[in-house]
């Protein structure tokens, strides 16, 4: 059962993409007031304008997924991707022409 429960397919990734404009005061501070609140629900960023949350299944992204819904900032494009675990894992990362490691997944502490 608990390896059903941390299964590379189960496990999800949410990419979140952003382009915000940032020419007036307001809009800097939307892009920054957006940024803040999806780091305080635990998304890291994996390149400029793209973080990532690892989720242990699709329900509990889905719960993330309505948190962003809900502080999308009024201006600006914002995507919302899943991937299963396994996907993720899948890519290929390289800084310049070297092939780096990509992100592990954080390990699940779990309460009994």
């Amino acid at each position: 059962m608990k390896s059903e429960r941390f299964n590379a397919y189960r496990l999800m990734c949410i990419l979140i993409f952003f382009d915000l404009p940032t020419e007036t005061k307001k809009e800097r501070k939307a892009y920054t007031d957006f940024r803040k609140k999806i780091m305080a629900d635990g998304f890291q960023m994996f390149q400029f304008s793209i973080y990532l949350r690892h989720c242990p299944s699709m329900e509990n992204a889905e719960v993330h997924i309505k948190r962003v819904q809900k502080i999308l900032p009024e201006h600006g494009h914002i995507g919302i991707m899943t991937v299963t675990d396994k996907q993720f894992g899948m890519m290929q990362i390289f800084n310049g022409k070297k092939l780096v490691e990509p992100i592990s997944t954080p390990q699940q502490l779990e309460m009994f």
